[in-house]
């Protein structure tokens, strides 16, 4: 390292130690209040298409009134009838696996979304699921 300093950097450095103007401090965190709505609906009992009309109903209602999370519990299927059914997999019509199958592959849906994913323990845990909205900008 050379122990010559430029006379720019000179400068700069007079200019910086004679000026009174406050710097802001990069180790103080501001945390931005994030205003969150949370809304659920809970999906035990419906057949499958009375869940799809609802879930579809219920986030674009959702959009428009700006709520960022949504809470979907559908159930694990565990008191499914399927399995009575020797001919429909236990794996199908499950709501469970349905309803986001159903959003997933709705286009005007998923202009709405920002990301879905399975839910924590206390909202659910492998009988719910999380949808992410985007925000609204109409609003």
């Amino acid at each position: 390292m050379t122990d010559n300093i430029s006379k720019k950097d000179k400068r700069d450095w007079e200019n910086f130690l004679s000026n009174n103007e406050k710097l802001p401090n990069k180790d103080i965190k501001i945390h931005k209040k994030i205003n969150i709505k949370i809304r659920s609906i809970d999906l035990h009992g419906y057949t499958l298409e009375e869940a799809n009309k609802t879930i579809e109903s219920f986030i674009i209602k959702s959009y428009q009134e700006n709520i960022n999370k949504l809470i979907v519990v559908t159930g694990k299927g565990i008191h499914s009838q399927n399995e009575k059914d020797p001919y429909v997999s236990k794996d199908l019509s499950i709501l469970k696996y349905s309803v986001p199958e159903f959003i997933s592959n709705n286009k005007n849906l998923m202009k709405f979304i920002y990301e879905m994913k399975d839910a924590k323990i206390e909202d659910g845990g492998s009988g719910a699921f999380y949808i992410f909205l985007k925000k609204n900008t109409k609003v």
